[in-house]
């Protein structure tokens, strides 16, 4: 059986700030776990594990002129 909401809470610790993206992940997986509890078989293949790990990351760099008229330069992701 999932243990959701140790899975959560180890989410959290390791992504903290992020309320965003944990609502979704919480959401998701809020659809998933009837699925998961008919299914067991997939409980020991790190299928959740998988899913809120990215494959990859892009980062580039944005940078834009504030009300000051002062360069900002921050990052972005996809």
């Amino acid at each position: 059986m999932i243990k959701l909401n140790e899975f959560l809470t180890h989410l959290a610790q390791h992504n903290p700030g992020q309320t965003e993206y944990l609502q979704a992940v919480t959401e998701v997986l809020g659809s998933l776990a009837p699925f998961l509890q008919q299914h067991p078989r997939y409980t020991g293949h790190a299928l959740l594990e998988r899913l809120i790990e990215p494959e990859r990351i892009i980062l580039f760099r944005v940078c834009w002129i504030d009300d000051h008229g002062q360069v900002q330069v921050n990052r972005g992701y996809r």
